[in-house]
């Protein structure tokens, strides 16, 4: 009944064949909508009109090649063919290119970009670093092989040879240079002798300068601990990388000449500040000198001294009475203990002998009583003269 029935997979695969052996090769241009880029590394975005839409997928490597960052309502002509992915049955563009539509674009990503980031404080004053005056090292984020480069060196070494170039090479325009740009911001970060670092190049178009606007620099530039000055050859246009800069050089050689001293300067003021040296440090002696005069003889300084002198004055009456009453204190102990002296002399035995008193021992032990006496047993008498020893019939005659 039913012939030539074709299972869902069957057709899908010849509506593959079909697209993609007659859309292998084809250019489009359309809007970006819903635009994605996966932590693999691919794209996923809508390319789309004012009547249809189609999926788009860009694989990781080929959109390395891409110079700006795609944004949603950026117009832009992809290069690719169509793909159908069968297990949804939808097809789709696997992009191979992109570029923007115009400059028209471009300058519409800037806005929404500078607009972005200004909202979020990255342009502020408050955050921007200063810039040293007398740096020993400057780092540098350029072309390798670029004019700017040379340029840059040049005026280095004519201004202020002192200083030591580190360049930190990278590309810094097409597919790539943005990421470029900000592995040399961050390298010359993890040194930390550098004063300052200049990131830049020479002039170009506005595709040519589009890796300084692009948000992953604006970040760098940001996150930088060094100060950055942006030095994108461009006279009149801005690009990103100038707004969030500490400071902005119109120029790369404008750049260098602003991060460095001018050395012919420093010795012409030198050399004025040796000649009029001697004179100068005179006048200024003189005039503090003055100064301290007016200062020593005026009533407001005297009035501390005249205070001081009186507290002296008064210190010194407090040590003289302090004084007096230890003398006077010393005197009296002196004489009282002279006294004390005196009264314990007064009861010396000797002293006591020599007024006609004797000492009366018996057994080794002094007689104070006539009842403590034995009249049988030898006494012994000590005088002032000597001592005599009396034996019991000495004792009787004697009784």
């Amino acid at each position: 009944m039913y012939e030539n029935i074709l299972s869902v997979s069957e057709i899908t695969n010849l509506i593959k064949v079909t697209l993609e052996e007659n859309f292998s090769e084809i250019n489009v241009i359309g809007e970006i909508s819903n635009f994605k880029a996966h932590v693999s590394g691919h794209w996923y975005f809508t390319l789309k009109d004012a009547e249809a839409q189609i999926n788009c997928t860009m694989w990781r490597g080929l959109n390395n090649y891409v110079f700006f960052t795609p944004q949603d309502g950026m117009k832009v002509i992809v290069s690719g063919r169509i793909t159908v992915y069968p297990p949804r049955g939808n097809y789709q563009i696997d992009v191979r290119s992109m570029k923007p539509a115009g400059v028209g674009e471009l300058q519409l990503a800037f806005e929404k970009l500078k607009q972005k980031l200004a909202a979020e404080g990255l342009f502020d004053t408050e955050h921007k670093k200063p810039i040293p005056k007398f740096p020993k090292k400057i780092g540098i984020v350029t072309a390798i092989d670029g004019a700017a480069l040379q340029d840059m060196k040049s005026i280095a070494s004519r201004r202020y040879p002192l200083v030591e170039l580190v360049i930190a090479p990278c590309r810094v325009q097409g597919e790539g240079a943005a990421q470029e740009i900000v592995e040399s911001i961050k390298l010359l970060n993890q040194y930390n002798d550098i004063d300052v670092i200049i990131v830049g190049r020479g002039g170009g178009s506005l595709e040519d300068l589009w890796p300084f606007n692009e948000e992953i620099v604006a970040r760098a530039i940001f996150d930088s601990q060094i100060p950055i000055i942006s030095a994108v050859g461009h006279e009149i246009d801005f690009t990103i990388a100038d707004f969030v800069a500490d400071l902005r050089a119109p120029t790369p050689s404008a750049a260098m000449e602003l991060a460095t001293p001018d050395i012919n300067e420093l010795f012409a003021f030198i050399n004025d500040f040796s000649y009029y040296f001697t004179e100068n440090m005179f006048e200024i002696i003189k005039d503090y000198r003055y100064k301290i005069n007016q200062l020593i003889t005026s009533y407001g300084f005297r009035l501390p001294q005249d205070r001081i002198k009186n507290k002296i004055q008064y210190l010194d009456n407090i040590i003289f009475k302090l004084q007096t009453l230890i003398d006077n204190k010393i005197t009296y102990n002196g004489k009282h203990l002279e006294l004390l002296n005196s009264k314990i002399n007064s009861f010396d035995v000797n002293n006591i002998l020599k007024r006609g008193f004797a000492i009366v021992k018996q057994n080794e032990k002094i007689i104070h009583r006539a009842k403590e006496l034995s009249l049988n047993q030898p006494a012994h008498l000590q005088f002032y003269d000597g001592e005599i020893i009396i034996n019991e019939q000495e004792k009787r005659k004697f009784i």
